[in-house]
Order: structure tokens, then C-alpha cells, then sequence
């Protein structure tokens, strides 16, 4: 699978992404990107928060496909997103990785002092520590006085997004501003029996492919790179299977009427809703109530 955009900076990204949130088990998650590079996938996508950094690097170690083709992305987790923060953040990563450069480091979530921490990542850019910067869960309002007060633009911004919660508007903003848009949990998790949908199913009868594969089919049509996770072999090599196949304009259309306008998960749009999440990243509990990657 050489399918790739074009990162605002020139960089190159596979079209479609291995996640794995809450593959814990450093077996089970080692064996998973393992199997994921043999499959074909080249952007593997974890971050401190999900605790399996160690399982990636020993599989990227193991894995046989040369450094420079693989695309490697991990993120920063809220208690070290500050200026000093992210120079240890950063450092701890790449040591539990195992690498000598990062392909795209990210700020997680747009809590915490992520103006200084951005700082730091400019310079890790500068000194070729990381091939591209990039946010997640950064609504437009927020990227968009974050962007007007720093140096570099973001190359990339990571969304909930799926039939459910299309983010049109999220999607027109970040192609205004060359930032390439990333869905995660694309599948919204199969809430709300997404995958049996009957518009999703009837597009993917006449293409004689599965819902799961429409769905991504989907997203790449509006530029927007999915990331997808599983611990099932067939499933892997399913979900590359979507680049000899197109959604016409009708079909994109139908699609278009699922849209709830609502995340799929639980909201943080309330300042209790903040708070309580701010209190388990920073005591090291797990997020609750989200889905991500």
C-alpha cells in the first residue's frame, strides 16, 4: 500500500494508519504491529497515554521493513504538555521506541500549557528530531488563535470522525489551512450499529466490498486519513483493501445524510467534563468515556 498525502510541509503519509489504543497487553499489541507491517501498513500510530510505546519499538525492531519506509507517530500525554515537559516527554518516548528520529510527534489534547510545549516541538523540528508536528482534538477556534501566535503550522490535526460525526465544518477549516485532517475512531467504535446501517450496506452490496470498507473508502475521498485498529489479521488486510474502488458522488451524498452533528462518545463540553477528565490524566487513570485511535 504506497497510497500517500502530502503533509503542508512536503512530507509524505501512508493514506491510511494501524492504531492501537488500548492494545495493553505488550504481547498482544507487539504481535498486532508486527502482523499490521507484514499486511502492508507503513503509519503506525501510538502515544505515551496508551502505555504500549515499548511493544511498538520492539516490533519496528523486528520487523524487517527498512526505517525510512515506515511512518511512526506518537503523542503527548497531558502532564508533560509544557515547554519542559515536552523535551522529557519527547526524550522518553524515543527511548522506550527506540528510535533516533520521530516521523510526526503530537500534542494529545489541547489542555495544559500547549503553547509551551509547542515551542519545544518547533525546535525538535528545527534540529530534524521529528519530520512534522502536529495537534489532536483541537477544535477550529482553538487552532486557530494557536496558529496565529506560533512560528509553525501544525501538519496535522486528529478528530473524531465517522458516519455518525462527519465534522464538515472542522474538515473545510483545516483544508483552508493545508492541515491534513486524521479520523480517529472511524468507525465510531460500531455505535449505534454503524457497520449494519442500511445506507452504508446497500453502498457496499453494489461494490461488492464490506461497510467497514465503505466507510473508509469515505474518508480518503475527503482527504481525511483513517486510523484503524484490530487485532485480527483478515481484518488488517481488509481494511487496505479500499484503494481499487470509488464512492460516486451519490453515494457520497447518502453517507452525508448520517450525520448526527455529535460525538459518538461521551462530550467534554462542560467545565465538569474537563476537570474530571483532567484529573485522570494526570493521576494516571485511563480516559474514560472516549474512544481514540
Amino acid at each position: 500500500m504506497n497510497e500517500k498525502f502530502v503533509l503542508n510541509n512536503g512530507v509524505k503519509i501512508p493514506k491510511i494508519g494501524f492504531g492501537v489504543f488500548r492494545m495493553t497487553d505488550q504481547n498482544v499489541c507487539e504481535n498486532a504491529v508486527l502482523q499490521a507491517i507484514e499486511c502492508g501498513y507503513r503509519l503506525i500510530d501510538t502515544a505515551t497515554a496508551y502505555g504500549n510505546e515499548e511493544a511498538v519499538g520492539r516490533a519496528i525492531s523486528k520487523c524487517g521493513v527498512p526505517r525510512e519506509e515506515l511512518f511512526i507517530t506518537t503523542k503527548l500525554w497531558i502532564p508533560d504538555i509544557s515547554y519542559e515537559g515536552a523535551k522529557r516527554g519527547f526524550n522518553q518516548s524515543m527511548e522506550r521506541l527506540g528510535l533516533d528520529y520521530l516521523d510526526m510527534y503530537v500534542i494529545h489534547q489541547p489542555y495544559h500549557d500547549y503553547y509551551g510545549a509547542w515551542k519545544a516541538l518547533e525546535e525538535l523540528y528545527e534540529q530534524e528530531k521529528v519530520r512534522a508536528i502536529s495537534v489532536d482534538n483541537f477544535t477550529q477556534d482553538r487552532l486557530a488563535d494557536f496558529m496565529f501566535w506560533n512560528k509553525v503550522k501544525p501538519a496535522a490535526n486528529l478528530l473524531e470522525c465517522n458516519p455518525y460525526f462527519q465534522r464538515e465544518d472542522e474538515e473545510k477549516y483545516l483544508n483552508s489551512q493545508n492541515i491534513l485532517m486524521q479520523a480517529w475512531s472511524p468507525l465510531a467504535a460500531g455505535q449505534d450499529d454503524l457497520l449494519n446501517n442500511p445506507v452504508i450496506c446497500a453502498i457496499a452490496n453494489a461494490h461488492h466490498k464490506s461497510t467497514v470498507q465503505v466507510i473508509l473508502r469515505w474518508l480518503i475521498q475527503r482527504n481525511i486519513l483513517p486510523l484503524v485498529k484490530t487485532s485480527n489479521v483478515s481484518r488488517m488486510k481488509e481494511n487496505l483493501d479500499i484503494f481499487d474502488f470509488e464512492l460516486t458522488d451519490s453515494q457520497m451524498k447518502e453517507i452525508a445524510k448520517l450525520d448526527k452533528g455529535h460525538t459518538c462518545f461521551m462530550p467534554r463540553n462542560t467545565g465538569k467534563a474537563v476537570n474530571d477528565f483532567l484529573k485522570q490524566a494526570v493521576t494516571g487513570t485511563a480516559p474514560s468515556g472516549i474512544v481514540e485511535k
